[in-house]
């Protein structure tokens, strides 16, 4: 019996690597809107210097999960449904028990803000689950980045608000954590809900359910202990450490992830005599 090829699907180059054009075309919106605001001393240019200084690397990190050499994992209507509610839910629902937190533990709340924030997160993630398994399966990793880039661009932004109006700060205390932000925000929330959804969808999905299940405790545990360590702790070499093993994982389940869509969206191999 010989087997003849199968035909290769191509998705688009310039559509697979989109994370590419829109890092670079991020990177000089900031820098140009930055200068001009600089030069103009114009306050009214401070929200799109916060939303493109904010949203540039997420949206790459997003786009570059989303995007595998046969075509996207999630619907795009999906897919920003979830960044936006994903986002302002997560952000409102985690402040606001943060602030309960505060008041009743002082200090000492610090240890549950990995807890509160890692799962408002999942809620909006759980009811894409629940309503739109079928057309996102195989995109867990994908959900979960989304979810994880609104509540991070909204917190970028918020942070850099406050630095800017902070007693010792200014355009330059903006410019700092607004950089400094978004180098990290691969390590950060995106990596941790990312892996959290990839394991929930993976549960759903595969007939292993003891596999299924021990994914998704680890790493939920996992997201929890690493967002904790990374609040409670000023060490750089913790954050750096934290930072490599958040940026591996969400690296290495983007890659399996491809893979597997890839596999499954491959016309089947017809067999001759």
């Amino acid at each position: 019996m010989n087997q003849q090829p199968a035909a290769t699907v191509h998705y688009p180059w310039y559509l697979r690597f989109s994370w590419i054009l829109a890092l670079i075309i991020g990177i000089l919106a900031y820098v140009v809107t930055f200068v001009i605001m600089l030069l103009t001393r114009n306050p009214t240019m401070v929200p799109s210097v916060l939303l493109v200084g904010a949203v540039t690397i997420p949206l790459s990190v997003l786009l570059f999960a989303q995007s595998s050499r046969v075509g996207p994992l999630v619907p795009t209507g999906t897919l920003l449904l979830t960044v936006g509610l994903g986002g302002l839910f997560g952000i409102c629902a985690a402040g606001l028990e943060e602030t309960v937190a505060g008041l009743l533990l002082g200090k000492e709340s610090i240890l549950l803000v990995g807890v509160i924030e890692e799962t408002a997160k999942l809620v909006v993630p759980l009811i894409v689950l629940a309503l739109a398994h079928r057309s996102t399966r195989g995109g867990g990793i994908v959900i979960g980045i989304a979810a994880g880039m609104g509540f991070a661009v909204l917190e970028t932004m918020g942070y850099g608000f406050n630095a800017l109006l902070a007693k010792n700060g200014g355009l330059g205390a903006l410019d700092a954590t607004l950089v400094f932000r978004g180098i990290l925000v691969p390590a950060g929330h995106v990596a941790w809900t990312g892996a959290i959804c990839a394991a929930l969808w993976y549960l759903v999905e595969t007939s292993h359910k003891g596999r299924g299940v021990l994914a998704l405790v680890v790493s939920y545990v996992g997201a929890i202990v690493l967002h904790t360590a990374w609040d409670a702790t000023a060490s750089g070499i913790l954050h750096l450490l934290i930072g490599l093993v958040s940026v591996a994982a969400l690296l290495t389940l983007t890659i399996l992830t491809h893979r597997a869509f890839v596999r499954s969206h491959l016309p089947a191999v017809p067999a001759t005599a």
